[in-house]
């Protein structure tokens, strides 16, 4: 398998520095910090930098906002300049350009929704993660119907909404993403992190690539 057709993996959600080294050694390509303080897996920026700071090199610190303020955002970039944004809110283009950064927007799915119209209108996007649309903000663990993904979206799609190891193959095999995003999936209580399920998802990852290997050879 070449790497552009290997399935990228991030574990969101990590609060401890055990999360992380959890993470890493199970192979995850990057971890999602949350600077949203609702969550129960929000962590505040001095935490999250020495988090971040445990990372070997080519494993990226993802930082998840919904809604924050641009001193929020900055004191976070200054902290950690190697971080991949993600917006999980009700941002516009425009607000999610503004700190000169790559991004990721989040596409809360649902029937009806149109993710190419979508996907124009943040252009810039370096990739789309795709969640349940559910109240409030986030997928609360729930999988979307995977039918709803539009052939010829122009960036990566990040796969979320539900995901764990028991059906992360299946999804991979039906969507094909560029990456897939789990947090609760691989938590032993909301927010705790489980070392053991992180090594499950990110094993059934690595079968689901090997599965379409095999059937594409």
């Amino acid at each position: 398998m070449t790497v552009t057709d290997r399935t990228r993996i991030k574990i969101c959600g990590v609060t401890k520095p055990a999360d992380v080294d959890a993470a890493v050694e199970a192979g995850a390509d990057a971890i999602g910090l949350v600077f949203y303080p609702p969550s129960p897996r929000a962590v505040s920026v001095a935490a999250a930098r020495a988090l971040a700071a445990r990372l070997p090199p080519f494993v990226t610190p993802v930082g998840l906002f919904v809604n924050a303020d641009d001193e929020q955002i900055d004191a976070v970039l200054d902290s950690i300049p190697g971080m991949l944004l993600q917006f999980h809110g009700d941002e516009d283009a425009a607000e999610c350009e503004r700190h000169l950064h790559p991004y990721l927007k989040a596409a809360r799915m649902q029937p009806g929704f149109d993710l190419l119209d979508f996907a124009a209108r943040f252009s810039t996007a370096r990739g789309f993660v795709l969640d349940a649309h559910v109240e409030g903000y986030g997928g609360a663990g729930e999988v979307f119907d995977w039918s709803l993904i539009p052939p010829g979206v122009q960036r990566p799609v990040v796969l979320s909404g539900g995901l764990h190891a028991a059906n992360v193959i299946r999804a991979i095999e039906q969507v094909r993403p560029w990456a897939v995003d789990v947090s609760s999936g691989v938590e032993s209580s909301r927010g705790v992190k489980d070392a053991a399920a992180i090594r499950r998802f990110c094993d059934a990852v690595r079968e689901a690539d090997a599965r379409l290997a095999a059937a594409e050879a």
